[in-house]
């Protein structure tokens, strides 16, 4: 099995009205960009701004008495010794990434079934990160190891400067837990690899002037041998310079390994290029809007994106089908397509894999999730529900595909995580460990509710207050979207929002908005490009239900979002500034009238159009910074960021505090100096920022 793409990274239309308030907005945005200076990530006058807004945020929101008690509180959750230690399964050995108080970068370890099952497990250290970055002077964060199945014994360790996207990678010899002497090492980049055998990799980098796209992702493929320089390694596949990215992935199991290259024309639109027996790759006969699943020695398994009309059917948006695997053309698909799982209005396929030759099906069923086995059944699939705990977000925390166990874990906000072993497909779930209470959720309900969109759409959010609250107006709540990338959010245990925000009172809402992939790829699509609005249509539907119930109101209303989420909450705050009180921002893109040109920015195209073509005036309409208006009283928001951020600019953030300070708001800054995409490159550093959060969500919303 192979890890999909993480895109952490979640209709108006253009009638009269609608083009005045444009002719309005683009006139209310200066001509020239005044703080453009401030995307000198690291320049001395950007980074000494930087320092003069930490310096006022911090003094007032670490000077509140709140927030030292809190802070102890996260880092008390965060540090628990009793944590459940997420397992990846290799080889008969549980590998886990553990980060404590004392090992605050972490410690990369391992340790037999028979050992993880115990309440206190004797681990194999393989890698101490602390002690790493401590003798090579580095601040070194652990990004994952691509280990070679199926034995295991060697891994290519990613380590990133203060937890950047851009990575080294060094090959580790896990049997004497050191550094492979003269093993693989690729230098500072965002890498692209895949093992091709055990003496050679599959290797996308920055080679150099050209061998990167748009995007800022490789270009190129070289296949490097053990003991030959990396700038000798001759390329094997080329992309275009348009392309977003092209990477190597392998699906395997004990029938064999198929080896394909990924090559991305935008975000959601991939060829699949097959390596074949002679060496050279051959493009798949599947569609471009598609991704594959898994593959089960013979045929591949995808998921189209759109309806995929061929071979005289049709095959419906987010179903999943299978293709032989040497099907190279239209012609040889004829009567050999399969249809496995078809989705109906309110379910959606979340993934699907092979162990051991049994079809898993993890299906989202209106927004919360089930695990389903398959089987072929003459020329049709049948499917059997596994006995898991319903009403919450089922997880497949850990396979080897040459092995039958699967690791499966369960979450609901109430109720605390669990761990669970499924040793062979068919048999009963066993639970291994389980998160003990982080607050008392006796007096909580957890509700799923309906709101209704400006076009007429059903929107469904979850609430989290207490049985007993006051249904007048008066509840502190923190509504909390993303709404992009077919990005899900399902329940999960609220383990220090608990803590930290209902037990002080508050309620907690998470709306699933269009862009997510809640109902499959189209509840994406409804919100792409020139529809983008929709998005925040949706999130001030629920915001309306929430104050038309009476179960908050506008001086009670936060919202936080992070990344896309954060252009979410910066979209609403600058729409409709009178339905918030707090407004929480993290990691966002705001300015996307020049999103593309910054970082990865172009990659996401796809997502939201292009600011310089057909799509200006949609993007414009909704762009935070741009929709800046003198006069307009905004919410007195919390903007968050990292310096390391080197996937959504730290400009976003800073331009837009800048241009609110300048149009007489106060809003709050913390720009953290390492953390990357994450906001936090350790438990420390998260649990500082939360609490920072949480201080500024206790002044904005309770007091």
């Amino acid at each position: 099995m192979v890890a999909k793409r993480e895109a952490d990274m979640t209709a108006i239309r253009l009638t009269p009205v609608l083009l005045v308030l444009l002719a309005v907005s683009a006139a209310a945005a200066p001509a020239v960009d005044p703080h453009l200076w401030l995307e000198d990530v690291e320049g001395a006058k950007a980074i000494g701004w930087v320092k003069e807004r930490n310096a006022a945020s911090l003094g007032e929101l670490q000077g509140d008495p709140r927030y030292e008690p809190l802070r102890q509180e996260m880092r008390a959750i965060l540090n628990a010794a009793d944590r459940i230690p997420a397992p990846a399964w290799r080889g008969g050995f549980v590998h886990n990434f553990w980060q404590d108080a004392e090992h605050v970068r972490g410690l990369w370890r391992r340790a037999t079934l028979a050992e993880y099952r115990k309440k206190d497990p004797a681990w194999e250290v393989l890698l101490d990160i602390d002690k790493l970055g401590r003798d090579e002077g580095e601040s070194w964060v652990y990004k994952g190891a691509d280990c070679r199945a199926p034995r295991y014994a060697r891994c290519l360790v990613s380590l990133s400067r203060g937890g950047k996207d851009a990575v080294v990678v060094r090959e580790f010899d896990v049997e004497r837990a050191t550094f492979a002497a003269a093993g693989f090492v690729l230098p500072e980049a965002k890498h692209r690899f895949a093992w091709l055998n055990d003496d050679a990799l599959l290797v996308g980098s920055d080679f150099g002037p050209g061998s990167l796209t748009k995007s800022g992702y490789p270009r190129t493929i070289r296949r490097w041998a053990r003991g030959t320089p990396l700038s000798s390694a001759p390329v094997v596949f080329e992309a275009l310079e348009s392309d977003v990215s092209v990477e190597p992935a392998a699906y395997e199991n004990e029938s064999g390994r198929l080896v394909i290259l990924q090559v991305s024309k935008t975000f959601f639109e991939t060829e699949q290029h097959r390596l074949t027996a002679d060496g050279t790759f051959r493009r798949l006969a599947l569609p471009l809007d598609s991704e594959i699943e898994d593959w089960d020695g013979r045929r591949v398994y995808a998921r189209p994106l759109k309806d995929w009309a061929v071979a005289g059917a049709t095959y419906a948006a987010g179903s999943l089908i299978s293709i032989p695997d040497d099907a190279y053309d239209a012609a040889a698909l004829a009567g050999r397509i399969e249809s496995v799982y078809v989705p109906d209005s309110r379910s959606s396929l979340a993934s699907a894999f092979f162990l051991q030759g049994t079809l898993h099906l993890l299906i989202r069923e209106n927004v919360v999730t089930r695990l389903y086995t398959a089987k072929r059944a003459g020329s049709a699939w049948t499917r059997t529900l596994v006995g898991l705990p319903d009403n919450g977000t089922i997880g497949i925390a850990a396979a080897d595909p040459y092995r039958p166990e699967l690791f499966v874990s369960y979450t609901s906000f109430l109720v605390p995580s669990t761990l669970s072993l499924i040793p062979k497909a068919g048999a009963e779930p066993e639970a291994l460990k389980s998160l003990p209470p982080r607050f008392d959720a006796s007096g909580f309900t957890a509700t799923q509710l309906e709101a209704t969109s400006a076009d007429g759409t059903k929107v469904p959010y979850f609430l989290v207050r207490r049985k007993d609250a006051p249904v007048d107006g008066t509840t502190p709540t923190l509504l909390y979207g993303y709404g992009g990338f077919q990005v899900v959010y399902g329940p999960f245990y609220l383990e220090t929002a608990g803590k930290a925000w209902l037990e002080r009172g508050g309620a907690y809402a998470l709306a699933n908005i269009r862009g997510g992939g809640e109902f499959g790829p189209a509840w994406h699509q409804a919100a792409v490009k020139k529809n983008r609005p929709r998005a925040y249509e949706d999130f001030e539907g629920v915001a309306q239900d929430l104050i038309a119930r009476k179960l908050t109101s506008p001086r009670r209303l936060g919202i936080m979002g992070g990344s896309n989420g954060g252009l979410l909450v910066g979209a609403a705050m600058t729409r409709r500034p009178e339905l918030y009180r707090a407004v929480v921002c993290q990691v966002p893109l705001l300015d996307m009238m020049r999103y593309h040109k910054l970082l990865a920015g172009h990659s996401w195209m796809g997502e939201y159009g292009d600011p310089e073509g057909e799509e200006r005036e949609a993007i414009l309409s909704y762009s935070p910074y741009q929709n800046l208006k003198k006069g307009v009283a905004y919410p007195r928001a919390f903007f968050v960021t990292s310096t390391k951020d080197d996937r959504v600019h730290p400009g976003h953030a800073r331009k837009m505090v800048a241009r609110l300070r300048e149009l007489g708001s106060d809003p709050l800054y913390y720009e953290n100096i390492e953390g990357g995409h994450g906001g936090a490159a350790d438990l420390e550093q998260k649990a500082k920022r939360m609490s920072l959060e949480y201080s500024y969500l206790y002044r904005s919303l309770i007091d």
